[in-house]
């Protein structure tokens, strides 16, 4: 008789996951929005070093509409299906969940049985997705132990209603309905994460569809309408049972990365831009005394620019802002990688002491005024690093320049081209780009990555290291 194991993806643990085999290829989100003959699609990235097509595009899935604007996108299952309070170990991490984030469809993409030539196994369309979930703008996907959540920026009625999270079957990928029973007064939404074991989903907020879609709104902006708050839920009653503000003048609480080991009680939180002084940040929540706490452990501060070298919308500033718009952190929760979209710069941090981050390693491409080249590329480089993904060992960092379309238009007017990028990491801390690896998407934009078998910013684990 046959015997059912576990995907050999999933591990109990981060110290476990971090002994895997390496990764061979990546799946990167390509945008060709307001494109009129050009779809966006998945495309296979080879990065197994003894392979003869190493660092190239090996296989383009397009997909059938245009103008979806695919953005975050994630796994079906990862080894949050060996969590004991909700099993489900015979799932396997083999479908991509893929929204478009601007048309609210979603695509679940096959990467089996060749992992190198994916298929779209579903299409749910829009009004399937309004209909059943309340929500507009799906955004991010991660894979949870009973369910596939899935972020949304928009209610089915535009910006009438909140956005929130909502629930896809497992198996069948049928729309289960909406995640929140209590939402309190939440109403803006973008990332979320969770501590299994502590029964707390943490959220965060960006913007309404009006505020994103047509590019960064600058009065809203200055008049301190994004995002500026941090939710803690209580997972299994899906209700909301504190709030964090911090602070009008932080605005666009994006990226939220929890620590992997399920006994620490903490994570890192980036906020884009504060309207005192265009600086990003990190901030730390843990618990303290019964309750949640936020405090900033990373400030970076913007660099004054000639005005004659910054887009329309910072001219007046005369500065160019980091604009933080990712981070993400290792599996043995050592070092936090922080992208800066706005001045090129991808930051290593060691937060071994989370209280006390470290700057470890820094590299420098593209960026608002610099635009610095790649050893590989001949040209100046529009975009900086932007959506970051870390190897399971931690030994290799990759990461793609464009942020949304319409904001790429506003930041980098040049028309921005696609590239992904590759980080040696030392095991001590410190950071070079491999000058070897460039890859270069043309006219298409990439975005999210997502790597074989699971990377830094997919799985959650119930056990200790």
């Amino acid at each position: 008789m046959a015997l059912w194991k576990p995907d050999p993806s999933f591990y109990p643990s981060a110290r476990m996951a971090m002994q895997a085999p390496p990764e061979r290829h990546a799946y990167v989100a390509a945008l060709n929005y307001g494109r009129n003959d050009q779809p966006d699609g998945i495309r296979v990235v080879d990065l197994d070093p003894h392979s003869p097509s190493y660092g190239e595009v090996v296989n383009a899935l397009d997909l059938p509409h245009l103008d979806d604007e695919l953005h975050h996108f994630g796994w079906n299952a990862c080894s949050s299906a060996l969590c004991p309070y909700a099993p489900h170990p015979h799932l396997e991490r083999r479908y991509l969940v893929v929204p478009g984030v601007r048309s609210s469809r979603l695509y679940i993409i096959d990467t089996k049985p060749d992992p190198r030539r994916p298929r779209i196994a579903r299409v749910i369309e829009p009004e399937e997705v309004m209909a059943k979930s309340g929500y507009s703008r799906p955004h991010t996907v991660h894979c949870g132990p009973d369910a596939i959540y899935v972020s949304a920026m928009g209610s089915a009625n535009g910006d009438d209603g909140p956005g929130g999270i909502f629930l896809l079957d497992h198996f069948s990928f049928d729309v289960i309905g909406p995640w929140e029973i209590e939402r309190g007064d939440q109403e803006l939404a973008y990332d979320f994460w969770w501590h299994l074991a502590e029964d707390t989903l943490v959220s965060s907020e960006w913007a309404k569809p009006r505020q994103f879609e047509d590019g960064l709104v600058p009065e809203d902006l200055l008049g301190q309408k994004y995002g500026h708050r941090i939710h803690f839920w209580d997972l299994r009653k899906r209700k909301l049972s504190q709030t964090i503000d911090l602070g009008a003048q932080h605005q666009m609480v994006l990226e939220l990365r929890p620590a992997h080991d399920p006994r620490k009680t903490y994570g890192f939180a980036g906020v884009v831009i504060s309207t005192e002084d265009l600086s990003a940040s990190i901030w730390l929540w843990h618990r303290k005394d019964g309750e949640w706490r936020m405090e900033k452990v990373i400030t970076i501060p913007a660099e004054p620019a000639d005005p004659d070298d910054l887009p329309p919308a910072l001219k007046d500033f005369s500065a160019v802002p980091p604009l933080v718009s990712d981070i993400d952190l290792s599996l043995d929760d050592r070092f936090l990688y922080v992208s800066c979209w706005g001045t090129g710069e991808l930051h290593q941090y060691d937060v071994s002491d989370p209280f006390n981050p470290k700057l470890a390693g820094k590299v420098v491409i593209g960026g608002i005024v610099n635009k610095a080249p790649h050893p590989r590329s001949a040209d100046p480089l529009l975009g900086g690093p932007q959506m970051v993904e870390i190897s399971r060992d931690g030994r290799r960092v990759y990461f793609t320049n464009s942020l949304y379309s319409t904001w790429d238009d506003q930041f980098y007017p040049d028309r921005m081209g696609g590239w992904m990028v590759k980080v040696d990491v030392d095991p001590d801390g410190g950071i070079q780009l491999d000058p070897d690896f460039f890859v270069d998407f043309g006219e298409t934009r990439v975005h999210q990555i997502r790597l074989e078998g699971g990377d830094s910013s997919t799985d959650s684990f119930c056990y200790p290291s």
